[in-house]
């Protein structure tokens, strides 16, 4: 899977043409409407992985492509909110511990435990996020309903299945190469330029990979809450 994830997205005519479209959509992403063309790609590629197609997607029907790019920015927007919650608690929880009780070591000592405890939440959350976020996007992307995307019964099934772990696992060792290679391109001026082309190029390998692992995984029915048991891939 790793070394057919690393090939996919060259594996077409137009590959050198959508690589650079994408790398330079994500060069201009502080514009930030480009970005949700290239969330739109991403999920327009894991469409296609499920579909079974052959080859990546292109760059067209650019309308679709932005609408489908927005709706998955929401996705990803609305699943951070929890940890930025929690963070946004323990700056109010702060605040009103040193304004009930001044400036003392007690205070001070409330305020350091405030902070160690919601670090530690933030942190495991967020890293819970970057797991469950591509089985929520897998799931929007089956039924084109966003809603679907933060269903318990879907995503416990795709989360708590060994083809999506290991699906997930290539998509982030492939983000920790990309992520190697983009430091050693930041060392020579031309980096920061490639960067972006480097990026675009691990994520839809990466979204190839958890596409394939689930695949061949049915999508719940209401109410289904049968745990799947597909293999490894």
């Amino acid at each position: 899977m790793f070394q057919e994830a690393l090939s996919y997205p060259r594996d077409s005519d137009s590959a050198v043409k959508t690589i650079a479209i994408g790398g330079v959509l994500l060069f201009l992403s502080f514009l930030v409407v480009p970005v949700f063309f290239v969330l739109g790609y991403i999920a327009r590629t894991l469409r296609a992985v499920l579909d079974d197609e052959a080859e990546p997607p292109v760059f067209d029907d650019w309308g679709d492509l932005g609408m489908d790019g927005l709706k998955v920015f929401a996705i990803g927007f609305a699943y951070s909110l929890v940890p930025a919650a929690i963070a946004l608690a323990a700056v109010f929880a702060s605040g009103a511990t040193l304004g009930l009780g001044g400036n003392g070591a007690g205070s001070g000592l409330a305020v350091g435990l405030i902070a160690l405890v919601a670090t530690l939440a933030v942190t495991v959350l967020s890293l819970a996020i970057a797991y469950v976020l591509p089985a929520a996007i897998v799931a929007y992307v089956r039924t084109d309903s966003i809603a679907a995307a933060f269903a318990p019964d879907e995503l416990r099934r795709l989360a708590f299945s060994r083809t999506y772990a290991t699906g997930w696992l290539v998509a982030f060792g492939i983000s920790l190469i990309a992520g190697v290679l983009i430091g050693v391109l930041n060392a020579v001026a031309i980096g920061a330029v490639l960067a972006p082309f480097v990026t675009f190029y691990a994520n839809v390998a990466g979204t190839y990979a958890i596409g394939t692992a689930v695949r061949d995984m049915p999508a719940t029915d209401a109410g289904d809450e049968t745990p799947a048991t597909g293999s490894v891939a």
